[in-house]
């Protein structure tokens, strides 16, 4: 076509429409074999986008179920077009040719529907079904005014340029009639005006002419091909010219379509007929029907499908046996009946995930499009989400749906849906359609992190390394990545980390110095804001055996040990650290004594102290002044320089004083240590250390209990430094850690209790 038909036909084609006031829709029409590139309409400004904003928004189109073939430039955001359009192509002999398109707005997301109908232009010619038609018709037994239909052209376009008229080559013997019936064709004849006399000419060729109604017009020709014939000269009759039929689509092969019914006249072999049929329409369908020759019954051969042929024409021929051979002809109309065959499908056209775990109720996750290729009832569709969950449908346009949020979402309960969207037609019975939809949820930090307890108890033992770890904490968080990465911080005391582990510092720990430490320990995450959360850790300090017994200047009573090897002149008490002799003592023995005096605890491993103690013998006299002096050596046995007999016994008189006293105290002294040591073993232990009084609790858990009294204790053995006055006691739940089991599982010596350490004294 050329360019002054192009520019007639698009100055009179409206490239835009109007907003529909309702729906919301923009209409455009094009005619179909535009140039690519042809603006067909302002998109961009059609639905409400400022200058420049198409590409900015990202404005596209999206083709439903089709090939496109147009497309929104990116920079004007125009509707032009992109490939070749054919109408006959895209809709067959529909009409109105409409192309639903779905325009997408992205930031924020919207969407608007735009029809494009594509309009006809006369590209099409008429067609015939063959290039050449044969006739016979016998001489002067047929009468001027018969007819012998013809097979009309088919025209590819509609409307106008669609519509067929006929001419015939000059004749004096026929002519051409249209004739409308109740079929939606036209019927077309060869109408006979003259008798014909085959002597004078045998064979008529003439040509038919369908032109159609376009501008300018397109026509189409066909070859008739007439033979004039001798004798038989009754041609066979239908008893009706067109048989309507409906059939199912879903009807089974073999089944009878309808039966049709010729007669001749004629007698003998000329009256018997022999049906066939001539032509189909559409010429696609040639091997669908199939008809008895000598009953005409017409049965299906192959499958209907409404959604494919809606009707079908027969065109049949019955044909006598005579000399020459004639024949009638009738039509058999066939309407396919849609049955509820197609289930309807459904596809999404657009998917916007992941969707954060705190997005907004009517959020739009998706936009899917649904159709069905059935009509009527049968096309009806209707839709909904499988299982009911936070996601729900909402309609759009006709054949277009949303999928929308409809309740809050947590990630920590469910990551990930899997979404069903079902569909069913309103056929009898109904056909479903499913499509799955993916929905990730994406994390948000809503979150804090959690400690599984709120207060941590450990148990360290005191002396230990730098750097050693003290507890292990750990704080779950539910979210993910960033959000759920937890750190840890102390808002004392040392540092933490990442892990949850807590270390010492450069000190070692001293029970001595502290029993009890607790800090706060505080878990945060990396989330945006952040959020923490905080956890108590309490740490008991055991003790462990580092003090070695200490030497004071002075020592209790209590009972007495026998003196071993060497040392058997002097005897030491065995947890009073008295000295003293073994046996009178002898000038054999000589003057001076060194005894080495060894303390030990009884802790694992033990530790111990030694002293060394020298010892001189005097005579008996000074030893008595030296015992009232206070003096740690034994007095001489006899005076110095000459003493008279009277001094000597008051000498004596004076030791046997003392020596009385002597016996009185340490009697007094291993009385008090034997009632100390019946009351340590059947009283409380803090009842026989300080008496009663009320304990302070500091806390209690799974690994025992512990009680911390600020009471004063009295300490009944020698050591070095001033007497403790604390008490720590420890009551397990379960057996105490190495090394304090074997401690506390040794008997206790009477009176000797100390609230730390317990010590011995051996030589």
């Amino acid at each position: 076509m050329g360019e002054c038909a192009w520019g007639a036909v698009l100055r009179v084609v409206v490239v835009q429409a109007a907003w529909a006031l309702c729906a919301g829709q923009v209409r455009y029409s094009v005619p179909e074999e535009a140039k690519a590139g042809t603006v067909v309409g302002r998109v961009a400004q059609d639905v409400g986008l400022e200058a420049g904003e198409a590409e900015a928004r990202r404005l596209r189109l999206v083709a439903q179920g089709r090939r496109a073939s147009v497309e929104v430039s990116g920079a004007s955001g125009a509707l032009v077009v992109s490939s070749r359009l054919d109408r006959e192509e895209l809709c067959g002999k529909s009409a109105p040719c409409l192309l639903r398109l779905e325009v997408l707005v992205e930031r924020p997301l919207r969407v608007f529907h735009v029809e494009l109908e594509v309009t006809d232009i006369n590209d099409n010619a008429p067609i015939f079904p063959a290039a050449r038609k044969n006739i016979s018709i016998a001489e002067f037994t047929t009468l001027p005014g018969s007819r012998f239909p013809l097979e009309g052209a088919s025209d590819a376009d509609i409307g106008v340029n669609a519509q067929l008229s006929y001419t015939l080559s000059p004749s004096e013997h026929f002519k051409v009639q249209e004739e409308n019936s109740n079929s939606r064709t036209k019927s077309l004849f060869l109408v006979l005006t003259k008798p014909l006399d085959r002597e004078t000419m045998a064979v008529h060729r003439l040509l038919l002419t369908a032109s159609d109604g376009g501008r300018p017009s397109l026509t189409g020709t066909v070859e008739l091909v007439i033979s004039v014939l001798d004798a038989n000269d009754n041609a066979p009759q239908f008893n009706q010219s067109v048989y309507n039929v409906h059939l199912p689509e879903d009807a089974i092969e073999g089944i009878l379509v309808t039966r049709v019914n010729a007669t001749d006249v004629d007698e003998g072999s000329n009256s018997h007929v022999k049906y066939e049929i001539d032509t189909v329409v559409p010429p696609s369908a040639t091997n669908v029907f199939s008809i008895d020759a000598n009953s005409g019954e017409i049965r299906l051969r192959g499958a209907l499908d409404f959604e494919s042929v809606t009707f079908y024409e027969l065109n049949v021929k019955a044909t006598d046996k005579g000399t020459p051979p004639l024949s009638g002809h009738c039509k058999v109309v066939l309407e396919v009946v849609d049955v509820n065959d197609n289930a309807p499908e459904l596809w999404v056209t657009s998917l916007s995930v992941p969707v954060a775990e705190d997005a907004s109720v009517g959020t739009v996750v998706a936009l899917l499009s649904v159709s069905d290729r059935d009509s009527g009832a049968n096309g009806r569709v209707r839709c909904w989400v499988w299982p009911s969950g936070p996601f729900g449908l909402e309609a759009t346009f006709s054949g277009s749906y949303s999928l929308v949020l409809r309740e809050a979402l947590d990630r920590e309960r469910v990551s990930e849906y899997e979404v069903e969207v079902r569909a069913e037609d309103g056929g009898s019975p109904s056909l479903r359609g499913r499509l799955g939809v993916r929905v990730p949820v994406s994390d948000v930090n809503d979150n804090a992190p959690a400690f599984a307890q709120a207060v941590y108890t450990v148990l360290a033992r005191e002396n230990n390394a730098a750097g050693a770890e003290l507890a292990r904490v750990w704080a779950r968080d539910p979210d993910e990545a960033g959000n759920g990465r937890v750190r840890y911080s102390l808002w004392e005391g040392s540092a933490g980390g990442v892990s949850g582990s807590w270390w010492s510092g450069a000190a070692a720990l001293d029970y001595e110095e502290v029993q009890v430490l607790q800090f706060e320990v505080r878990a945060v995450d990396a989330g945006e804001p952040a959020l923490s959360g905080n956890a108590t850790v309490q740490v008991f300090v055991v003790d462990e055996n580092d003090n070695a017994p200490a030497l004071l200047p002075a020592a209790g009573g209590g009972a007495e040990a026998e003196p071993r090897g060497k040392s058997a002149l002097f005897r030491v008490g065995l947890y009073s650290g008295e000295v003293s002799t073994a046996r009178a003592l002898e000038e054999a023995d000589g003057p001076r004594q060194r005894l080495v005096i060894v303390v030990r605890d009884h802790g694992e491993p033990a530790r111990s102290a030694t002293a060394t103690l020298s010892v001189s013998l005097v005579e008996g006299g000074e030893a008595a002044l030296a015992a009232a002096a206070g003096s740690s050596s034994l007095l001489p046995r006899s005076a110095a320089g000459g003493d008279s007999g009277s001094a000597a016994a008051a000498a004596a008189a004076t030791t046997n004083v003392w020596l009385v006293v002597a016996i009185c105290g340490v009697s007094s002294l291993f009385l008090l240590a034997v009632v100390l040591y019946g009351a340590s073993r059947w009283a409380p232990r803090a009842a026989v250390l300080s008496g009663p009084g009320p304990t302070t609790l500091v806390c209690a858990s799974e690994v025992g209990s512990w009680s911390y009294s600020q009471r004063q204790s009295r300490s009944l053995c020698v050591a070095e430094g001033a007497a403790k006055s604390d008490l720590m006691v420890f009551s397990p739940n379960f057996p105490p850690p190495p090394g304090a089991a074997a401690k506390d599982t040794q008997p206790e010596p009477p009176a000797l209790l100390d609230t730390h350490q317990n010590r011995a004294f051996v030589i």
